[in-house]
């Protein structure tokens, strides 16, 4: 029975709060803020037997085996730098850091101790994710030909200006995703090989992102465009397009639900056929099974489709690059 200690008090730390309970091989132990009505409340909510204001409790309880972080982009580094130090395994949420030089931090920190780590791209541990990389790799779609994604969400006004804005909140997801396609029907070392044209709008709220748009190419032709922003709609796309046919998420890819999660297969001769894939269960659920079946079986860090330490990298350097981009073309 893994112990977990929750660090933070938002929406996302009550979604990972709920799927360790729903777990059989996970115990919610301790949790930890720096509001202390707000931690108060959290713990009496999910029955947690113990709660610290401030973070450093939480990190050196020798009862604790996994920190789970749910706070800012910003302060990821730092969190995971301190749990690794005391030999914690860490679920941090997405996206990895907000900077290139706090992401190699972090990687340092947790490969010195070797202790486990893994980025909270959460909708990757759902088993959709598994029968994705199946139908990837059956061959349906030819060659792989270009990648389209976006993902909107109207939460400027509850997201931290220092976690950096629609890139490291929303455009983790597509980004990610693309990630995975192009890894997996490409090869590990094709996502290396990109170039980049980013444009983006900066908030007038913050001074952060808030739209931005990429278009990819990688070193064999394929081509990726995606699209990010928090400050308006809601609303998910994202279609993968070999050159047999066209693979389309009909729900929404990055939220996979209990229910049917729902993939349609077009290709260009033939029939359209519906791929549901349904668990009972949500994607915060299956990453939380995620970790425990890896510290089970000693790793340090999880296997795919769940990001890998050095996948995370990549993720946040291309996130980086678009972000450089859009700045620079907006002060234009």
């Amino acid at each position: 029975m893994l112990r977990w200690a929750v660090l933070g008090t938002g929406f996302i730390s009550n979604a990972v709060a709920t799927a360790i309970q729903q777990s059989d091989g996970s115990e919610l132990w301790t949790v930890a803020g720096r509001n202390p009505d707000a931690v108060q409340a959290f713990q009496r909510q999910y029955q947690i037997p113990n709660h610290s204001i401030g973070y450093e409790g939480a990190l050196s309880d020798p009862n604790v085996d996994v920190v789970y972080i749910g706070l800012p982009n910003h302060v990821h580094h730092t969190l995971t730098a301190q749990g690794a130090a005391n030999g914690k395994a860490v679920l941090s949420e997405k996206s990895l850091t907000t900077t290139m030089d706090q992401a190699h931090q972090l990687v340092t920190a947790v490969q010195s101790h070797n202790t486990f780590f893994v980025e909270g791209l959460m909708y990757l541990a759902h088993p959709l994710y598994q029968r994705l990389q199946e139908v990837l790799l059956d061959g349906r779609l030819g060659e792989l030909r270009a990648i389209q994604g976006f993902y909107a969400a109207d939460i400027w006004q509850v997201t931290n200006p220092l976690g950096r804005g629609t890139l490291y909140n929303l455009g983790c997801y597509p980004t990610s995703l693309m990630h995975l396609v192009v890894q997996t029907m490409c090869g590990e070392e094709m996502f290396a090989t990109r170039r980049l044209s980013g444009f983006g709008n900066v908030s007038d709220h913050d001074g952060t992102i808030c739209d931005a748009a990429v278009t990819a190419r990688f070193g064999n032709g394929v081509l990726a465009s995606l699209h990010s922003t928090d400050s308006y709609g809601m609303a998910h796309g994202f279609t993968i397009s070999g050159s047999k046919g066209v693979l389309r998420f009909v729900t929404n890819p990055w939220l996979p639900v209990p229910g049917a999660n729902h993939l349609q297969w077009c290709p260009y001769d033939g029939e359209v056929e519906d791929i549901y894939v349904e668990t009972g269960y949500d994607a915060f659920y299956h990453q939380i099974k995620m970790v425990e079946q890896n510290l089970s079986q000693g790793r340090t860090e999880a296997q795919r489709p769940s990001p890998r330490l050095q996948d995370s990298v990549e993720i946040m350097a291309f996130l980086t690059e678009w972000e450089a981009q859009c700045l620079n073309r907006a002060a234009d």
